[in-house]
């Protein structure tokens, strides 16, 4: 046989929008969930939707056609059969209507051949109706064709069938020969009634999987919202503790592996909070020790201090009333009185700014004459090159600036050999100011580490005239100020260190004026280091 086959309104839009489309991002792990499910689910109902549409359409398709060939065979035999081996034409039509009555209402075609030998048809639906054009030619071939008869073939002739489609119309044609001589039968059946009901359960098919696949999606969504509310909590407890909420716990319930996720977060949550107070606690405790320190040193520092004076005196007089042998002596006790003052001041600022008491004493401050007041005060003209026009102003503590700038002229000086160069210019709101001295310029693994308190550049070198301190007090008064500091090399030679400070500098509380006039000085004094140079 053979076969074929309004604004608040849109801007509350535009939020809640882009709230849904952050939770739906592709990278979500709920959107890859609601996509796991789908995909699984539509894999599922289409299968189960083919292999049921499949297993139908061979049933109904199969159920249809052998009612129809067992009805065609019974006309074959008892109709066709009963004509005589040479038929007329008016037989053959008459034989045809009578078999075309039949229950399954099939069309039909006889062909037989005459007395005189010519082939003469009658079919079923008249000149016009089913014609042997209608049939496939492999299926004549296959009905005409003499099968040898033996032990597992009885017949020479078998009825064959095949399903074709014509205008999108499916039929089933069949024919086959009466046995011992007579007419070939052709039979044209149409299959749409069951195609339709194909087609119909093909479409209930879709429905099904289409409300499988929404139900796996909210099934997914149901999922997805128990199983990633206690991981959201988490990310939001997380991003507390990150803010400095060390007290944030989780509330636990259950005994899955997410209500274990919780109990270890509060565990570690708690042992941070622990390890932050133990470290705030001994902070404090290193910060009120070096205070305290300080402040008492200071007591016999300044008797100290008194002493160094009166034997600096003697050793200026031209009396030469000192020994010359406890010259030497004498000489190294002044100048490490001083130094120890400095460092004793020094520590108390950097106390200060720990604690984060220190306070702006801000005034308008012209930047050229506030440089070269610093520069005068501590006998540096010779050595500085100053690259600074008048009238460039700026609202900005005079006393931390002169603190700022003697530390960072000062180790120019100290580290980096004249002439040293000190330019100033403005950059939209902020005022630049550069330090770029001529010596062979900082080494690339010391940059980093310029600001650090009590570094070293030369470990074999620990003791110098200076704390230490200097660079990093200044950096914490640029701070303080709401600017910065950097350090790098320049391109010719030397280090270049460049301060970056607001035109504009507002203490805590206050407001910039609307009219454009300056707000006025704070009142107060804070008292720091000295305005001494200290690399």
């Amino acid at each position: 046989m053979t076969q074929r086959h309004h604004q608040g309104g849109d801007r509350g839009w535009t939020a809640a929008r882009k709230g849904v489309l952050s939770r739906l991002r592709f990278t979500s792990l709920r959107l890859r969930l609601v996509v796991v499910f789908g995909l699984v689910a539509l894999t599922a109902a289409v299968s189960a939707s083919g292999i049921a549409y499949w297993l139908n359409r061979e049933a109904v398709l199969t159920r249809a056609q052998d009612a129809v060939l067992r009805d065609f065979e019974q006309e074959m035999q008892n109709r066709a059969g009963a004509l005589p081996e040479h038929p007329t034409q008016d037989e053959l039509q008459h034989t045809a209507g009578q078999m075309a009555g039949s229950d399954q209402r099939f069309s039909v075609l006889l062909v037989a051949s005459n007395a005189d030998g010519r082939t003469v048809y009658g079919s079923s639906g008249g000149l016009s109706g089913f014609s042997l054009r209608d049939v496939p030619v492999s299926l004549r071939t296959a009905v005409n064709k003499t099968q040898k008869v033996d032990g597992s073939n009885k017949h020479p002739y078998h009825l064959y069938w095949q399903r074709v489609v014509d205008h999108d119309t499916p039929y089933l044609v069949a024919g086959t020969r009466v046995i011992g001589g007579g007419p070939t039968g052709y039979m044209l059946k149409s299959l749409e009634p069951e195609a339709k009901d194909l087609n119909s359960l093909s479409w209930s098919l879709g429905i099904a999987t289409g409300l499988a696949l929404i139900g796996s999606a909210l099934l997914a969504q149901a999922a997805a919202t128990t199983v990633l509310k206690p991981v959201q909590r988490l990310g939001a407890a997380a991003r507390r503790l990150g803010e400095g909420k060390l007290d944030t716990r989780l509330r636990v319930s259950g005994t899955d592996e997410l209500a274990d996720l919780s109990r270890t977060f509060n565990k570690a949550a708690e042992a941070l909070e622990k390890r932050v107070a133990d470290m705030a606690s001994r902070d404090e405790a290193s910060r009120r020790f070096v205070a305290d320190m300080s402040h008492e040193l200071r007591t016999p520092l300044t008797a100290i201090t008194a002493v160094t004076e009166v034997l600096e005196e003697e050793l200026e007089a031209e009396t030469g009333s000192m020994d010359p042998m406890i010259e030497p002596a004498v000489r190294l006790v002044v100048s490490e009185t001083r130094r120890l003052n400095d460092l004793v001041e020094n520590l108390m600022e950097v106390t200060r700014f720990d604690a984060g008491t220190a306070r702006l004493v801000l005034d308008d401050v012209d930047i050229a004459d506030q440089i070269t007041a610093c520069i005068d005060a501590r006998a540096w003209l010779d050595a500085v090159e100053l690259d600074a026009d008048r009238g460039i102003h700026a609202r900005l503590d005079p006393r931390r600036l002169d603190v700022i700038l003697a530390n960072l002229i000062g180790n120019a000086l100290k580290h980096g050999g004249s002439p040293v160069r000190v330019s100033v210019r403005e950059a939209d709101d902020s005022l630049v100011i550069e330090v770029q001295d001529h010596g062979p310029g900082i080494p690339e693994d010391v940059l980093p580490h310029v600001f650090d308190r009590f570094y070293k550049a030369s470990a074999s070198r620990p003791r110098s005239e200076g704390s230490g301190l200097g660079l990093s007090i200044a950096l914490e008064n640029a701070h303080i100020h709401g600017g910065e500091i950097t350090a790098a090399n320049s391109p010719d030679s030397g280090a270049v260190f460049t301060l970056r400070l607001p035109r504009h500098t507002y203490a805590p509380g206050e407001q910039p004026a609307e009219d454009g006039h300056k707000p006025g000085d704070d009142t107060g004094q804070d008292q720091g280091a000295d305005s001494k140079g200290d690399a």
